[in-house]
């Protein structure tokens, strides 16, 4: 008898071990081989005489909609020219009275799904919320809630948000002259945030430049030419338009008779024009030179200021043409005053791949005998775009 109820509690231990087995594996299996999701519904895009486009909203501003479309790829469209948008993912609508710093509370922008009629952007949130209207004449840009969540809450690291560009260019004659001439520059930008719907933060700009020259020819002394740059400056902001920056720049110029030239300062700057096709800065600044030069004698400490202007202006087909100019009179020595001019143009080629053509003067007031006030420079060469 013993023996048959130890066989017959082991059977019912069985039957309760396969019992939590298929309990246990077979919704999982089902998981495993469910059907996966439905596709998302896309948006849907529609013009003003009626043509319609499906795909995704990528992002809209105060005067145009882009559009990536499934079967056209992505279109740009002006607002005026739209009669519906409907989109299944969820978008920020900004508007142009509206600035955000990383750390401010973002409720007052309206987030959701939204629908387009007419002349407003209805901004639905959810079922449980009343959907937000925005005239689209007051909407500055439409941006998909993750970018509009990783702009507000990440703070770019030291080695993140760069953009800049690099310029290269070069000639060489073989002949009964031998010359070699290199030219190059780098310039650089940080601007914290990248986006233009937040207020800036600080801005941190690097600028390398660098010309060198010889030539050499039988029975006759060798003549070279280099000069180098290196400079950077730091912007941090008390209000969208005003800021205060430190700055320093390394010179070295063999055609003015100078070894080194060094600058640091610091001060006050203005954006006094800043919208998508230009931007107009003006600077003043405390300055400590130190310049040496081939011959000691010369060599001096200057204290004075650095009044400075830079201009930038976008033209059509990406054309950019930048200009900056910097007067820097000494108040222990009024007679060793500087000034720099800087002037490029930049053209589109292919890509990231642009014809650039720039110009720098630089004048020393105070150069030794037998050397030049002025030194002007003209390079051109292919400058490529880091983003």
């Amino acid at each position: 008898m013993a023996t048959k109820l130890d066989a017959s509690s082991c059977r019912a231990e069985a039957w309760i071990w396969l019992a939590l087995f298929v309990s246990i594996a077979v919704p999982d299996l089902q998981s495993q081989t469910a059907k996966p999701a439905a596709k998302q519904e896309p948006d849907v895009l529609i013009f003003t005489d009626d043509e319609k486009l499906i795909g995704h909203l990528v992002r809209a501003t105060g005067a145009s909609v882009t559009f990536k479309s499934d079967m056209a790829g992505e279109i740009t469209a002006e607002w005026s020219k739209i009669k519906e948008l409907r989109t299944r993912q969820p978008f920020a609508v900004v508007e142009k009275n509206v600035k955000l710093h990383r750390q401010e509370d973002t409720s007052r922008v309206p987030q959701g799904t939204i629908v387009v009629s007419g002349d407003k952007i209805d901004v639905n949130a959810g079922p449980a919320h009343t959907p937000t209207a925005v005239p689209v004449a007051n909407a500055a840009y439409v941006i998909d809630e993750a970018t509009f969540e990783k702009a507000v809450l990440h703070n770019p690291g030291i080695f993140e948000a760069w953009n800049g560009a690099v310029t290269a260019g070069a000639s060489l004659v073989e002949a009964t002259q031998t010359s070699q001439t290199f030219t190059g520059s780098a310039s650089f930008i940080r601007a914290v945030p990248v986006e233009n719907w937040m207020d800036a933060r600080n801005r941190t700009t690097l600028d390398l430049s660098a010309s060198y020259g010889k030539l050499t020819q039988p029975n006759t002394p060798t003549l070279r030419t280099a000069i180098y740059h290196a400079g950077g400056e730091r912007d941090e902001y008390f209000t969208p338009r005003l800021y205060a920056f430190g700055q320093l720049a390394y010179d070295h110029n063999f055609s003015q008779g100078l070894d080194l030239q060094q600058a640091y300062g610091g001060g006050v700057g203005w954006t006094v024009i800043k919208n998508p096709h230009r931007t107009l800065d003006l600077k003043t600044s405390l300055s400590y030179v130190d310049q040496q030069f081939q011959e000691s004698s010369h060599n001096q400490n200057l204290f004075g200021s650095t009044f400075a202007e830079g201009y930038t202006e976008k033209f059509f087909h990406g054309i950019v043409f930048t200009e900056q100019l910097a007067v820097t009179p000494a108040w222990n020595n009024t007679r060793a005053y500087s000034a720099a001019g800087i002037a490029g143009i930049a053209i589109p080629l292919y890509k990231r791949l642009s014809f650039s053509l720039n110009t720098i003067d630089t004048f020393l007031n105070n150069p030794p005998p037998g050397f030049k006030k002025n030194s002007f420079q003209l390079t051109t060469g292919l400058a490529y775009t880091l983003h």
